[in-house]
């Protein structure tokens, strides 16, 4: 008896990538007039722009192989308790929702709800979203996601800047604190420069900067760990007619004053530690919260409750007219979709634990945190503030580097800030081991905090938050469970059909795929940590980043854009960059058709540049004539 060699019944192509069967590449054919494959590709791709020799890539690999690969390199990442914080904290994913959710095709395959007949679920768990941040901040209005802090923040800047109709203020300078985290800092002064607006530094403890001010913006609590009570250079914002700007951490607001009931016009911040890992950066939910009035120049979508045609509650996307694929080079900023999956996520995380459960798990955070400073001064270190939610920062002069290294020795994870100052975050998952551990790298060992570094009363939450029924209800698995199968019943996703909308976030990403991401050594990965820590991230990122230039036919590709719309704008300001290092910046001129993806022109004007449109062919082409006219 002879036996046939197994089908390759599991490679990607087999079981992902097009049809399977030669009768159903043949029926394809036959719908669009060709009888071979070759043929439609004469017909459809110009042989002057073919690809004349094999690219050169590694061998494609089977799912059981790719699983096998990724499995060496999470071996090259080092797990550790992470501590650096810095807007980036370790947290516990309920199992119910990371299976149910973070895992789950229903849910990560569903396309943006412009058709709201076919999105209920989603734009039910995103409205819960918009209304955990509206409770947590005290603002009355907040979108469905942004991309993440750093670049809401940016957001919430240019809004400030558009909306402050103050005739002293209007055209004044940006002033951020010096405690805002840096990696805000940074994109903020990016943006700030291809926009051609000033923005100041400075330490607004002391009162606001002299001269005409646009807005501000403070962080709560700093990247120093110390919380302050904002209410007065709140108020003397006002009085100068700048805006203001509060980047809030959404755990600290369960016990901290909110930003909206201190005056603030717009809040800002990530919901990563609401159940989201860190993912060694990333991709995280943002959020963005403003003042009544505000909303139509806010960025990002907004989910609103109408009624259908049979007068029954319905979500849908509300405002839409301000956004990009509408307005294009006039809208309001050049976000799509953002990050619905992850806030999506940090929702549910709200709805299981409920106000009473995130109180917990912030009272908890905030008690090793302080038993954390009352041991270090114990042991001799000096603690900063004494002020603080759960970010500890010490003096230990001339030792900083020491410490860090011997921390990390024990698996621990520290923030090296110079030669003189460490810092330490805890977070949900720190214990009191961990704390004895911390202590014991300081050479001294944990003890009470005997009631020292309490939160000032000036700064402490008196106002209740979350008391729709929906954060009151879920609280054991199987009700959260039933929950979420009810809400991904009203959604179409790829799990059930094929969706009848399409653009530049259509995909299906393999179950074979989306398996590493909830692995340890790819989740638990702080973007900060040591080099020697993220080998195997390392590795796996330059691998991508070669294998697309091999394939695009660039130089160089940078995988650090997180969205479309961000990668347009790096790419634009690298465009902008180049002209300007050849004193040639007065091309600032960016062409796009009128058929254009609309973040296209929302991001030139991002980048400093005017757009001008080049008309469509009546065949959907380019129309060469008017391209001609306009170079």
């Amino acid at each position: 008896m002879t036996v046939s060699p197994a089908p390759a019944t599991a490679t990607f192509v087999d079981r992902h990538i097009g049809a399977r069967r030669q009768a159903d590449v043949s029926a394809m054919l036959k719908a669009v007039g060709y009888d071979t494959v070759d043929a439609l590709v004469d017909r459809a791709v110009p042989k002057d722009i073919r690809q004349d020799t094999p690219l050169k890539l590694s061998p494609a690999l089977s799912e059981v192989e790719a699983l096998a690969e990724l499995r060496k390199l999470a071996a090259k990442n080092r797990t550790a308790v992470q501590m650096i914080g810095q807007g980036y904290y370790d947290t516990v994913t309920p199992p119910v929702i990371r299976r149910n959710i973070l895992e789950s095709p229903a849910w990560y395959t569903a396309y943006t709800p412009y058709q709201p007949e076919i999105s209920q679920g989603r734009l039910e768990a995103l409205l819960n979203f918009q209304t955990m941040v509206q409770d947590l901040v005290g603002l009355p209005i907040a979108n469905a996601s942004l991309l993440d802090e750093a670049t809401a923040v940016a957001e919430a800047v240019l809004m400030m800047r558009r909306a402050n109709k103050n005739k002293d203020a209007r055209d004044g300078k940006t002033v951020l604190d010096a405690d805002c985290l840096p990696q805000t800092i940074a994109i903020v002064k990016g943006r700030a420069e291809a926009l051609g607006f000033e923005v100041e530094i400075a330490d607004l403890s002391a009162g606001l900067p002299d001269g005409p001010i646009n807005g501000v913006v403070l962080q709560q609590p700093g990247a120093s760990g110390r919380v302050f009570d904002h209410s007065a250079v709140i108020a003397q914002a006002k009085e100068r007619g700048a805006l203001v700007t509060v980047a809030a951490d959404l755990l600290a607001l369960t016990l901290i004053t909110p930003p909206g009931e201190q005056g603030a016009d717009i809040a800002v911040g990530s919901a990563q530690r609401f159940g989201v890992p860190l993912f060694y950066g990333g991709p995280h939910a943002a959020y963005m919260a403003v003042q009544k009035g505000l909303e139509r120049s806010m960025p990002g979508r907004l989910v609103g409750v109408s009624k259908d045609d049979a007068g029954v509650p319905a979500y849908r996307l509300a405002l839409q007219t301000r956004e990009q694929h509408i307005r294009r080079e006039k809208a309001t900023s050049n976000i799509c979709t953002a990050q619905a999956l992850l806030a999506i996520v940090a929702s549910m995380y709200a709805v299981y634990h409920g106000p009473e459960g995130l109180k917990a798990i912030a009272q908890t955070a905030h008690r090793h945190a302080r038993t954390l400073a009352a041991s270090l001064k114990a042991s001799g270190a000096e603690v900063l503030h004494g002020s603080f939610f759960d970010t500890v920062t010490v003096r230990v002069p001339g030792r900083g580097a020491e410490v860090v290294a011997a921390a990390e020795a024990k698996g621990i994870n520290l923030r090296f800030i110079d030669a003189d100052t460490v810092g330490i975050s805890v977070d949900e998952t720190t214990t009191t081991a961990t704390v004895a551990a911390v202590a014991s790298v300081f050479g001294g060992e944990a003890v009470g905090s005997t009631g020292a570094f309490a939160l000032d009363s000036a700064v402490e939450r008196t106002s209740s938050f979350l008391q729709h029924p929906v954060f009151n209800t879920h609280r054991s698995e199987t009700q959260l469970l039933r929950y979420i199968r009810k809400l991904s019943d009203r959604d179409l996703a790829l799990d059930r059909t094929m969706i009848p909308l399409g653009s530049c976030t259509m995909k299906l990403n393999a179950t074979a795929e989306m398996e590493a991401i909830s692995w340890p050594e790819f989740a638990s990965i702080h973007p900060f940590a040591p080099d020697s820590q993220t080998e195997g991230w390392s590795e796996l990122i330059s691998g991508l980043e070669a294998d697309l230039a091999e394939i695009t036919g660039y130089d160089q590709v940078s995988i650090q854009p997180n969205a479309g719309s961000q990668g347009e704008l790096a790419g634009l300001l690298a465009i902008r960059g180049y002209h300007r290092s050849r004193g040639e910046g007065q091309r600032n001129v960016c062409l796009i058709p009128a058929s254009a993806h609309g973040t296209n022109a929302a991001s030139a004007v991002l980048a400093g540049m005017k757009v001008v449109v080049v008309a469509t062919a009546a065949d959907g082409t380019i129309d060469h004539a008017d391209l001609y006219a306009k170079i």
